[in-house]
């Protein structure tokens, strides 16, 4: 029932979209960490300068095994750093390693976009697992009203997919000015370099909210046209 034909006729289009947004992550990342950036400064010591230079003392920097695994912990205000972008002197390391500090930047500040998306994290952990169930339980029961709380509450991810896009455009514009105003990257090839890297990483987050929306218009078709047959 819940994965039919028509299921795929909604998701297709995402999974396309998640394919072709991941490639084109993969190509700016792999093109642009051969190229070397001009401060020669590796992702963590560009990170490490950065916070010399704005007093950010209490963000620890640690490296983390994988590949773009990098990210920021706001529970312990550890940078994780995969070893490609720690431990390499490149454009796409200095872009990431800025853009992952940017959000270091917007917990300290209490930036408001990102203790919201914070505040959605165990609504969406439930509504993931909780809305199926109850989206089953009404069609099954031919309850609709169950169904539709089901919808309600499954509709938490794609709520949380839009509230990722301030949080993540906002760190990329902190990363890119940063590092203009250090001197980390300073010619207008390197510009391009960080523009691409982390233009290409905001699209995974639109491909997100765009699968989110998808998935959820599905299930509202779904329980609408259980309705419609009863």
């Amino acid at each position: 029932m819940f994965y039919n034909s028509t299921y795929f006729i909604y998701m297709i289009p995402a999974f396309i979209l998640m394919a072709l947004t991941s490639w084109y992550v993969k190509s700016a990342y792999n093109k642009w960490s051969r190229v070397q950036a001009s401060s020669r400064l590796t992702g963590a010591q560009a990170a490490q300068r950065l916070m010399s230079t704005g007093g950010m003392y209490g963000v620890q920097i640690q490296s983390v095994a994988g590949n773009l695994t990098d990210h920021y912990d706001p529970r312990n205000k550890t940078l994780y750093l995969s070893q490609g972008v720690a431990n390499v002197a490149s454009v796409a390391s200095v872009a990431i390693a800025a853009h992952e500090l940017g959000h270091a930047m917007q917990d300290a500040e209490e930036y408001f976009p990102l203790k919201f998306r914070a505040a959605l994290v165990p609504i969406v952990n439930i509504g993931s697992n909780l809305g199926w169930i109850l989206i089953m339980i009404g069609l099954f029961l031919n309850l609709a009203g169950i169904a539709w709380l089901g919808v309600m509450v499954f509709a938490g991810g794609a709520v949380f997919a839009l509230a990722t896009l301030p949080v993540e455009f906002n760190a990329s514009a902190r990363a890119k000015e940063l590092l203009t105003q250090t001197g980390i990257i300073q010619t207008d090839e390197e510009r391009r370099g960080v523009n691409a890297v982390l233009n290409a990483a905001a699209l995974t987050y639109v491909a997100g909210l765009v699968t989110a929306i998808l998935q959820l218009l599905y299930y509202v078709s779904l329980v609408s046209g259980s309705g419609r047959r009863r």
